[in-house]
């Protein structure tokens, strides 16, 4: 009989690409696939540990798994595990742990694990400690080789490194995920070369902290050769990141590179020029600054300031026409003031992103933040995160509008209804109000429908803005570029209408608006440049 398996991942991009590893070696043993949601005989959750919230959903999730079927196991993979290994095996719903360094090995621990279950269903859980030869995750690690054929789908994620060096005061993940080390160079292309191959068009380069590429070879070349064992500082320069970047845009089929997350000081000038030459390369970028003031940014343990950030984000607006620059940050932090927090708002105004992804504060047990003085309590950081909320909601309304009536390019991913993109839209915005972020926001968002029986081709431009053409005007098919003009917000949805292939078609009254209002937002955006 064949054996049904279900995967919900938590967390990160890095997860992302490890669980799609995972559903293809289940497949490739005869497993047939099922959403999480239904009946299954084996649950697999990758799991999260970012935060205390990030730990209780996981939690939930495998809680959920069991309760939905008593008779299955439930695989608890991940993070978690690393980090609670001790409250993972007293946990009744979990019957197998499976650590960061052994995902790979999903298949063979599963076949394994059945062959050994004894008479009663339960069997020992297999911690990442456990495998001969794994590696210490804290001390020597070994980077635990992953190949993905064919995700399904045109973008892919590439995991190129894993761990973290940098031990930021309010972060576990240098304990989950341990330190530094990178994937063999001449793996990754081979990788690449294969998903080109099976459709795909964009490679999503990710990481635990991709801008430390290739660090821990250069520290073990210099350990072996002056028997000085020291880190170089993470991220400076970002030789062999750059070198990497190149090589993949050598490989037909791979139309768009996109960046993961970096940090200001992989961003020099050696380093932007570079990369801007090829034109593969997303003018995307997300810049990790979670404070624009430095009395919290040296209590986060970051390493940079806020005058290094916002020289990195002029330098990159130097080499690129208007790039999307998005960031993460934390409000709440121990210790901030009001004064502080005042400083990274005038910051974020200034720098003038995309988008800001805005976090409270949550203490992480294990971590050096968690035991500092001055605790906000929620109260602030809920009026905190309402104000950053606001912010980038009128931020990336003016970005995505300047662009109206220019012609833009989008990677087609899906082809989808409107009435399924409202949907999406809406639970984006029910999931916002669960969090406490803005209402406002989540009123302004799903406000109008799009046209619910209209099928939309979907995809993004390589400035990562959302776009949606109307089937009926285009041929082109997931995994195919598409050019036109972006005309107008589809009402209800965060999408741009780009209309294809009829650039001189007469705009409706309603474009005709748009184009006035986007050419109004563009001339204001040039005289602020000017200025």
């Amino acid at each position: 009989m064949v054996r049904t398996i279900a995967f919900h991942n938590l967390g990160c991009k890095v997860n992302g690409y490890e669980t799609d590893v995972m559903i293809q070696k289940m497949r490739e043993r005869g497993y047939r696939l099922v959403p999480f949601e239904e009946r299954a005989d084996i649950y697999v959750i990758n799991t999260c540990t970012v935060t205390n919230i990030a730990d209780r959903k996981s939690r939930q999730m495998l809680h959920r798994a069991k309760k939905r079927n008593p008779e299955a196991v439930v695989v608890a993979v991940g993070c978690y595990v690393e980090t609670d290994a001790e409250g993972v095996r007293k946990d009744p719903a979990v019957d197998l742990a499976i650590g960061n360094n052994r995902k790979g090995d999903i298949a063979l621990i599963l076949d394994e694990f059945l062959a050994a279950r004894k008479g009663d269903g339960s069997a020992e859980a297999v911690p990442a400690a456990d495998r001969p030869g794994s590696g210490n995750l804290t001390d020597h690690p070994v980077f635990e080789s992953m190949m993905l054929d064919s995700p399904g789908h045109t973008r892919a994620y590439i995991k190129i490194q894993d761990g973290c060096n940098q031990f930021c005061s309010y972060c576990i993940i240098p304990y989950a995920r341990g330190r530094v080390r990178s994937r063999d160079e001449e793996e990754i292309l081979t990788e690449l070369c294969g998903l080109a191959v099976s459709g795909v068009r964009e490679a999503v380069i990710t990481g635990i902290h991709i801008g430390s590429y290739g660090l821990d070879r250069e520290n073990a070349a210099r350990e072996k050769e002056t028997g000085e064992r020291r880190e170089t500082p993470a991220g400076v320069g970002g030789v062999a990141l750059q070198r990497l970047l190149l090589r993949i845009a050598e490989i037909p089929g791979i139309e768009r590179i996109r960046l993961g997350s970096l940090e200001p000081r992989v961003m020099t000038e050696d380093f932007v020029s570079a990369i801007a030459a090829e034109k593969k390369i997303c003018p995307h970028f997300h810049l990790s600054l979670q404070s624009g003031s430095n009395a919290v940014l040296r209590r986060m343990n970051r390493h940079y300031t806020a005058e290094e950030f916002m020289a990195c984000a002029e330098r990159l607006r130097r080499y690129y026409d208007r790039p999307a620059l998005t960031t993460d940050v934390i409000v709440g932090f121990p210790g901030e003031t009001e004064a502080e927090f005042q400083e990274t708002l005038r910051f974020l105004e200034a720098v003038d992103f995309y988008e800001i992804h805005v976090f409270r504060y949550s203490a992480r047990h294990g971590t050096a933040a968690a035991a500092m003085p001055g605790q906000v309590p929620e109260s602030v950081k809920a009026e905190r995160s309402e104000l950053v909320q606001e912010l980038t909601r009128r931020q990336s309304r003016r970005y995505r509008e300047q662009f109206l009536g220019e012609t833009e390019t989008l990677l087609a991913e899906e082809i989808c209804s409107g009435r399924e993109l409202t949907r999406r839209t809406q639970l984006r915005a029910e999931e916002a109000v669960a969090a406490r972020a803005s209402v406002m926001e989540a009123a302004e968002t799903v406000r109008g429908d799009a046209a619910p029986e209209t099928d939309y081709l979907i995809g993004h431009t390589s400035r990562y803005l959302p776009c949606a053409v109307p089937a009926r005007e285009t041929e082109a098919k997931p995994g195919e570029l598409v050019e036109g003009r972006l005309v107008r917000e589809l009402p209800g949805t965060a999408f741009l209408v780009l209309r294809a292939g009829i650039a001189d078609l007469v705009p409706t009254a309603g474009e005709e608006q748009s184009l006035l209002q986007g050419g109004a937002n563009r001339s204001g955006s040039e005289r602020n440049q000017k200025k």
